[in-house]
């Protein structure tokens, strides 16, 4: 039976995302030593987060570079990068690239907004292009286009803004929505990363 960690950040949707995968709820080293799939669900500030994950990025990173797959939710997602403009605090550094804030929109974007495939990907197995997920955040992320498998536009104040809303590099993948508050279309791709 496969060992599922959800990763305790300190601040986060622990409990939705384990009714939808199992799994324990843990930071304990041996956990993630031993996890075959992790997931670092995450929301609050960036900086408070960075500080419970930073003791943890080694045992973290050991297991992405053991081809094991991982999975970041909104926060959890910001956390695969370098930094974030929301305040000090440094992330995994795993992918290149970093969090900044919407400019002149109005935050947080928050609600039901429809997701644009850019790249086949696992995660997004049986769900279909331009299905709605649910989201809750003030910052996004920039990175390289050869990582970003999904798009979302924002419309505030009479502007539109497109943003990244789901990574993958190799086994690792970001989402910036919520799929544990996501109905049906959340539970699928929690399920999609649940039987990788």
């Amino acid at each position: 039976m496969q060992k599922i960690v959800i990763l305790n950040g300190g601040v986060g949707n622990f409990s939705n995302v384990q009714k939808a995968v199992g799994g324990i709820i843990s930071n304990e080293i041996n956990d993630i030593r031993t996890a075959d799939k992790i997931i670092l669900p995450g929301v609050g500030s960036f900086g408070i987060v960075s500080n419970n994950i930073i003791p943890l990025k080694d045992y973290i990173l050991e297991h992405i570079d053991k081809n094991k797959p991982f999975l970041g939710i909104c926060l959890g997602m910001q956390l695969l990068f370098e930094s974030s403009e929301e305040d000090e605090g440094t992330g995994l550094s795993y992918l290149p690239g970093k969090v900044v804030k919407f400019k002149n929109m109005k935050v947080p974007h928050i609600g039901w907004n429809s997701v644009e495939f850019s790249k086949d990907s696992p995660i997004f197995r049986g769900i279909e292009n331009g299905s709605f997920f649910y989201f809750v955040h003030s910052y996004y992320i920039t990175t390289e286009d050869q990582y970003i498998i999904s798009y979302t536009e924002y419309e505030s104040r009479g502007k539109t803004y497109k943003f990244t809303s789901s990574v993958q590099k190799e086994n690792v993948f970001g989402v910036q929505f919520h799929p544990e508050k996501s109905g049906e279309k959340g539970i699928k791709l929690l399920e999609n990363f649940k039987n990788l």
